[in-house]
């Protein structure tokens, strides 16, 4: 208990910075887009897969075999390993800090799941789902698990989805998943569920229950001919914005509520989007940025962005990307800067010829929002940010320590900096590289500012005096800490 209170002290000032700016950074290696950008443990970004360039009207692109890492402490790209995947459609970060890569090989039939290990800095094969051609989406669920999804069975098209469990190494389908159209995981809820839309939004959507096995209708988007983006915010509900309709691309933004099984309308963009970014910022407002417009292929992408607010259900402008771009990748910094990487200057459409082409872009910005607001961050005893974390016994309030060590399913209690007051989206707590049951995350009592989360020592981790503690908070990693498990 005196270690506790004696730890509560404030890792950084809140910086400020010119409101809603876009500022370019280093290029990246080799110009893509339609690739991957995973935020990992160190706070780099690992970029993955996507196209080089692509001929219209023909199945022949041109694609990076090679992935590279993006340090935001020196704004830079380097390579790393190679990687098999062809077309590369999904990237989680496993509890364990390896990055799970999905996608499928050079045709549809040889579903593609690989492991990059930021220790070496190399991909391995992480085996062969059994029953899907081709993976689509890939969800990392509250338990560990991921779940994939994409078409299934040839020559008759179904749909269909697996387990993939990081520890055992093996994949497992998923019972009565709905076949009649391409049902794609959208959005992971606050509570564990997954939320499944069809790629026409014709029929009502789906709530899939990964703890219970089970499939229940839920309510319906509005019409859309593939899916528009989807963000999951601070207070569970899930935000759709953009997307493309049988009549061009769409401005309209609709809320789905989890706890109503209801979808409204949540105001319209400035201009209509497609292909565009959509991310959730730390204070709870929504970056959206670039996209293909209104024309289609007949026009550039957009530089424009703007912030959705869900005090206000409204959008309202913010600065403008360095470069036009569509198909790009944002993700955000451990610093609450968001990088925005790739993407593609020229837009396909019905108006682009035959034989044409669409090319990558190699230019990478960030995004710097009026406050930055930092990850989350753990106490440790000594105070340098490292070594043993103060982190206590629920039962006792006794610290966690060498010679009072923690057990397998105990509950704990620890405390941190950067989460939202009043938000329902629960924070990853990982030791030893597995997931942990989080029982309460609230206000610290009594320390204004400060956060209280009780966890349950999850099972299957070795013993020993420093086992790793981190937490992940709205996909960003705060520092490492350790605690003893016997």
């Amino acid at each position: 208990m005196k270690t506790r209170s004696a730890l509560l002290l404030l890792l950084g000032a809140i910086s400020y910075a010119q409101t809603g700016t876009f500022t370019p950074t280093g290029s990246m290696t080799v110009p893509r887009y339609s690739h991957t950008a995973t935020l990992m443990p160190d706070g780099r970004v690992l970029i993955a897969g996507g196209n080089m360039l692509c001929y219209l009207g023909y199945p022949s692109c041109l694609r990076p075999d090679r992935a590279e890492v993006y340090d935001p402490a020196s704004g830079t790209f380097t390579p790393t390993g190679s990687m098999t995947t062809a077309f590369t459609t999904g990237a989680v970060l496993l509890p364990d800090g390896r990055v799970l890569i999905a996608g499928y090989g050079t045709t549809q039939t040889m579903a593609s799941v690989e492991l990059y290990d930021p220790a070496t800095g190399n991909f391995t094969d992480a085996g062969k789902p059994t029953t899907l051609t081709a993976v689509y989406s890939a969800s990392l669920l509250s338990d560990g698990r991921v779940l994939l999804a994409g078409p299934a069975g040839t020559p008759v098209l179904v749909y269909s989805a697996e387990l993939y469990d990081p520890v055992a190494g093996t994949f497992s389908p998923v019972a009565n998943w709905p076949r009649q159209d391409s049902w794609y995981p959208v959005a992971v809820l606050a509570d564990g569920r997954v939320l499944l839309v069809t790629d026409e939004s014709t029929s009502a959507c789906e709530i899939y229950d990964p703890a219970s096995g089970t499939f229940n209708l839920t309510g319906s988007l509005g019409y859309f001919d593939g899916i528009p983006h989807s963000t999951l915010l601070l207070d569970g509900t899930v935000l759709f914005t953009g997307g493309n309709t049988d009549f061009g691309n769409d401005n309209r933004a609709e809320l789905y509520d989890p706890a109503t099984g209801a979808f409204a309308g949540a105001g319209t963009m400035s201009t209509a989007r497609n292909a565009h970014s959509a991310t959730l910022l730390p204070d709870g407002t929504t970056l959206v940025a670039g996209g293909a417009g209104q024309s289609g292929g007949s026009q550039p992408p957009l530089a424009s962005a703007e912030i959705y607010d869900p005090a206000t259900r409204g959008f309202s402008m913010t600065g403008s990307l360095a470069l036009p771009r569509f198909a790009h990748r944002a993700t955000l910094l451990n610093n609450g800067q968001v990088l925005i990487t790739g993407g593609s200057a020229a837009v396909g459409g019905p108006q682009t010829s035959v034989g044409s082409s669409i090319s990558g872009l190699s230019g990478a910005e960030l995004y710097t929002p009026a406050v930055l607001l930092p990850a989350p961050a753990l106490f440790p005893v000594s105070g340098d940010g490292k070594g043993q974390g103060a982190i206590w016994h629920s039962a006792t309030g006794q610290d966690v320590s060498p010679a009072n060590p923690a057990v397998a399913g105990e509950p704990l209690s620890m405390y941190t900096t950067g989460l939202d007051n009043g938000g329902v989206i629960p924070p990853q707590v990982i030791v030893g590289g597995r997931l942990a049951k989080v029982l309460y995350f609230g206000d610290a009592p009594g320390y204004p500012g400060y956060y209280q989360v009780n966890f349950r020592v999850p099972g299957g981790v070795s013993p020993g005096t420093a086992i790793p503690v981190r937490l992940t908070y709205l996909g960003r990693p705060s520092n490492g800490v350790t605690i003893a498990l016997q």
